[in-house]
């Protein structure tokens, strides 16, 4: 472990029973509780708090303000061990706060090399896929879940138990009350599909063809007038197998709060 400064060693407070690992640096007036446990190489600014059940990986930055592993704001929670895991290279910045889990699920947990912006909130038993990025002010309820590469804009809110799929991209100051499918773009109000992530997508590493598949499964979904149920079986009978129709079939097979709008 390192300390910024000789100086500043009373400034910290670290638990004995910490498990800290190599070339840990801490700053002044950081406080870490017990039951915590931090990967090599992770940065942690002044003025974090890191309560019982953390568990950071390797390479993190935390920036000053935050508070990793705070008990759930859940008046159904009970004093039950509970953690939050952090992934590997994923940046937490200033005032960010996630809560570690209930006896509902006992974990909340974020992927690997992501990145959690300014004064983001992430609730009691969530879950965070790798290398997704929530923009300033974006806050999860209890039980969401968030797949990887998702983008949420500043100011975005999601209710409980909602799930967003891989490959997501979510407007700024959205509300989002229901499911939003992998690989689609989503906003207005009521939240609404609004496109096919293309330029995201296109990132990542997609083919065209890959594209213009996922555009046309949307667009039975969406656009067809189809239900739910009559778009699953359409999709089934005319576009052919791919990774993607897999997904986005599984996805609206579990939804359990119902997928946003199409089109207005």
């Amino acid at each position: 472990m390192n300390i910024t400064s000789p100086l500043t060693q009373n400034l910290v407070s670290v638990h004995p029973g910490a498990i800290i690992g190599k070339n840990v640096t801490i700053d002044p007036f950081t406080m870490i509780h017990e039951n915590v446990e931090i990967g090599d190489g992770t940065w942690i600014g002044s003025n974090v708090t890191i309560m019982d059940g953390a568990r950071i990986g390797k390479n993190c930055k935390i920036f000053p303000g935050s508070v990793i592993s705070a008990i759930p704001q859940d008046l159904k929670f009970e004093g039950e061990d509970s953690f939050v895991y952090i992934g590997d290279h994923t940046v937490i910045r200033e005032c960010a706060t996630i809560n570690r889990g209930t006896a509902a699920l006992g974990i909340t947990k974020i992927g690997s090399h992501c990145l959690i912006m300014a004064y983001c909130h992430i609730a009691h038993d969530c879950i965070v896929g790798d290398y997704s990025i929530f923009s300033n002010n974006s806050t999860l309820a209890g039980h969401v879940e968030v797949g990887k590469n998702v983008i949420l804009s500043g100011f975005t809110a999601v209710n409980q138990f909602c799930n967003i799929g891989d490959h997501a991209f979510v407007a700024g100051g959205s509300m989002v009350r229901k499911d939003i499918p992998p690989y689609v773009k989503a906003g207005r109000e009521p939240i609404s599909f609004v496109g096919v992530n293309s330029v995201g997508l296109s990132r990542n590493g997609f083919e065209n063809s890959q594209l213009k598949d996922i555009q046309d499964i949307y667009r039975i979904i969406f656009q067809k007038k189809y239900n739910v149920t009559q778009a699953v079986d359409v999709l089934n009978q005319e576009v052919r197998e791919s990774l993607e129709k897999k997904k986005i079939i599984d996805f609206l097979k579990k939804s359990n709060r119902g997928i946003i709008k199409g089109y207005f």
